[in-house]
């Protein structure tokens, strides 16, 4: 198979990490008999420093014509670079949202895995956690508060502000489907999170994602509210297989959900539409302070390579693969310094990306 990849190496550690995950890729290919074609596409700061905008019109038609993205991390240090000295939607991270709103990705997966292998960096409690535990927060991305109509005006002498949170029963029922057919490949459970006993717009996506349940009736559906899901989260993280919920809870709960694991240097990303087409990214920053140091962690952005071979290119087997090469360079004892552990070996960037290659 031809794999057409456009690769956004963006800021900061940005363009080291995904060299790693292109080194993957390629081993992959090589092993599996595929092609890699890779298409570089500027974005974030990269692309102000060249076209004085974080994304042009013409990035945006030559990642339409590739089967799926892979970007390394936008941005840079707010208080230093004068990136932030643009207005707000000429900053690198205004970027984000237009791409993913230009490519119609509606739907953020954010897996959070606790390996048995870092389970000492997990903050909770070791019988919490024992065996380990595998969720996936699965987000609605292009509606909700993020998006709707936003003002700040004088009312009667008194500075107001006002936010609206708009869902349609289109735009629920889609991520529904995107969720259920995920929790279908996994352990056929869904919890929805809401806030219904409040929010209209909570009660609309409480009923449409039960009407969506009726044509999956392998998967197990529970409703929860978004505060006792926050306190869950840290109570029993085992409870849970997909995480469904709208696009500011899913932001707070997969933050906290990657803080519970106790490594985001390990935690992949993906945002799909309703076509094969996505895009693929570590749930880290761009973190400007080690750039260029052969520090960064790669392994997030591997294993959001992982995700793009699974779900853009339906290639099981291969993303099967690199996890578990993942898996045994940990086993095998080898840390980036952010995941390092005593007894274990200290690793740079370019050499965790060897280690994983050379197990597929």
């Amino acid at each position: 198979m031809n794999l057409k990849i456009g690769v956004i190496k963006g800021d900061g550690i940005g363009p080291e990490i995904v060299t790693e995950a292109m080194k993957v890729l390629n081993k992959v290919a090589e092993v599996y008999g595929h092609t890699c074609d890779y298409t570089q596409l500027l974005m974030g700061g990269a692309s102000i420093d060249v076209h004085g905008v974080p994304l042009t019109d013409e990035t945006i038609a030559e990642a339409k014509a590739c089967d799926a993205v892979l970007m390394g991390s936008i941005g840079g240090d707010a208080k230093t670079s004068p990136w932030y000295k643009l207005e707000p939607s000429k900053r690198p991270e205004a970027g984000l949202l237009k791409i993913r709103k230009a490519l119609n990705l509606f739907a953020n997966l954010r897996p959070a895995v606790l390996y048995d292998e870092l389970k000492g960096a997990c903050p909770l409690k070791e019988e919490i956690t024992e065996g380990g535990f595998d969720m996936m927060i699965m987000r609605e991305l292009t509606g909700g508060l993020y998006f709707g109509e936003r003002k700040t005006e004088e009312v009667n002498g008194v500075m107001t502000a006002q936010d609206s949170l708009t869902y349609n029963e289109e735009e629920i029922r889609r991520i529904a489907k995107r969720g259920f057919d995920i929790a279908m490949k996994r352990r056929k459970k869904v919890t929805s999170v809401d806030k219904a006993n409040v929010l209209d717009s909570s009660r609309l996506w409480r009923k449409v994602v039960k009407e969506v349940a009726k044509d999956y009736p392998e998967v197990e559906l529970t409703d929860m509210l978004v505060d006792n899901c926050a306190m869950q989260l840290v109570r029993d993280p085992k409870q849970f297989d997909v995480i469904l919920t709208e696009n500011m809870f899913g932001d707070i709960l997969s933050d906290e959900a990657s803080m519970v694991t106790g490594s985001i240097g390990m935690l992949s990303s993906a945002s799909l539409g309703a076509t094969k087409l996505g895009l693929y990214e570590p749930s880290h920053g761009s973190a400007p302070d080690i750039a260029g140091q052969n520090k960064a962690n790669p392994i997030a952005t591997i294993l959001s390579a992982a995700m793009m071979l699974r779900y853009s290119f339906d290639l099981e087997e291969e993303a099967d693969v690199v996890e578990n090469a993942v898996k045994q360079v940990l086993k095998d004892g080898y840390r980036t310094i952010d995941i390092m552990a005593d007894g274990k070996t200290c690793v740079g960037t370019t050499e965790m990306g060897d280690l994983i290659a050379e197990r597929i």
